[in-house]
């Protein structure tokens, strides 16, 4: 198999209900451990302490990162990992640093798919069994799949380990859609940059959309990229080139989210026929025509209720569900909540009349992992 992965720690004392890695904890302290090991990458080691690290220099909580490694460190000693790069990297914790954290992350693993330490599962189950979240980047999916932290769930990994994993762990339910999967108490991630889609989540999940975004302006990355799953965090995306079609199609919609908008319309707006342009959307985007419409009308309703005053059934109506019961449905079902709640959780701003103005449509993937309508 193939890559690296990150983990977060999240601190908590006893059995207590968890608080999912989907819900919102705003500020306070957090504990988070990620493990490093010899082979691991640079890059994929980095994403965690980036993302969390970046949480505390702007003062926006107490988000302490560590790494750690599974070997006994004496009261004399640290450890110390060598990178796949070749960097040696000292002072990291022991177990010590697991078992009292919030969040335990795998930033990564070995490209062979090796099986993990008897240690690193047993850490993992004990992170998990007193109700920390356990988060595995990339292929850090491997060793909670090992630890039997995944079972028949969904999850999702870097796409080509999708066949390996499949084989080792036929329970596993992979999802080759998103870009992470969160339940809560376990969250996976699919390869690579993917990590920073995740953990940027897990800030916004925390510390909502204004915290998550103000990360993302200090790291110069996109807030938000589209996952197939609950995520609350706006997307700006770069337009699709205007010379083709589909990304004039994507533009084209845009400005329209408040009318009827099948698939047969959008085809016939590419002037291609509906089977070709199912085909080609996919290609270009890595999903289906009808999931991008209906995760465009959520954003854009996200937005409003952000930052307009706008009563829920005006966010409906201009957002094109039709009716505020059919956006409360939508809802539920992508975002796990209410569009009620979610103003109350998430508005950045005073009430105020809403821009006209859209984001631009996503940036369509190459050479990824299909994707499908969920």
């Amino acid at each position: 198999m193939l890559f690296f992965d990150g983990f977060t720690p999240r601190r908590r004392r006893g059995r207590r209900r968890r608080i999912g890695i989907g819900s919102a904890h705003v500020g306070g302290h957090m504990r988070i451990a990620v493990y490093a090991f010899d082979g691991v990458t640079m890059f994929h080691l980095s994403i965690p302490q980036m993302v969390f690290g970046t949480v505390s220099r702007l003062g926006l909580a107490d988000w302490r990162v560590s790494l750690f490694t599974t070997a006994s460190i004496s009261s004399l000693t640290t450890a110390s990992i060598r990178t796949s790069e070749g960097y040696v990297l000292s002072g990291l914790g022991g177990p010590e640093s697991a078992r009292e954290a919030d969040v335990v992350v795998v930033p990564a693993w070995f490209a062979d798919g090796r099986a993990a330490e008897d240690s690193l599962r047993s850490l993992l189950k004990e992170a998990h069994n007193r109700g920390a979240s356990v988060v595995g980047l990339c292929l850090g999916a491997i060793p909670l799949a090992e630890a039997g932290l995944i079972g028949g769930r969904r999850a999702t990994t870097h796409w080509r380990a999708f066949e390996p994993l499949a084989r080792e762990h036929p329970e596993m339910r992979l999802d080759e859609s998103v870009l992470y999967v969160d339940h809560g108490d376990v969250l996976t991630s699919a390869g690579a940059a993917s990590g920073l889609d995740a953990c940027l989540h897990l800030v916004r999940a925390r510390l909502g959309s204004q915290a998550a975004n103000e990360v993302a302006r200090q790291l110069v990355i996109a807030p938000h990229r589209e996952g197939g799953q609950a995520q609350y965090v706006e997307q700006p995306m770069p337009r699709y080139p205007d010379d083709d079609a589909i990304g004039r199609t994507m533009a084209w919609a845009l400005e329209r989210l408040a009318e009827p908008m099948t698939v047969k319309r959008l085809a016939s707006a590419a002037h291609m026929s509906t089977r070709s342009f199912i085909r080609a959307f996919r290609e270009a985007t890595g999903t289906a025509p009808a999931a991008w419409v209906r995760a465009q009308r959520v954003r854009e309703a996200q937005r409003l209720l952000e930052s307009t005053g706008l009563a829920i059934e005006q966010v409906a109506t201009a957002c094109g569900f039709g009716s505020a019961v059919t956006m409360r449905q939508v809802f539920g079902r992508v975002l796990s909540t209410t569009p009620s709640a979610y103003r109350r959780r998430f508005r950045t701003t005073s009430p105020r009349s809403p821009s006209p103005s859209r984001a631009s449509p996503t940036q369509p993937r190459r050479n990824t992992a299909r994707t499908h309508d969920n």
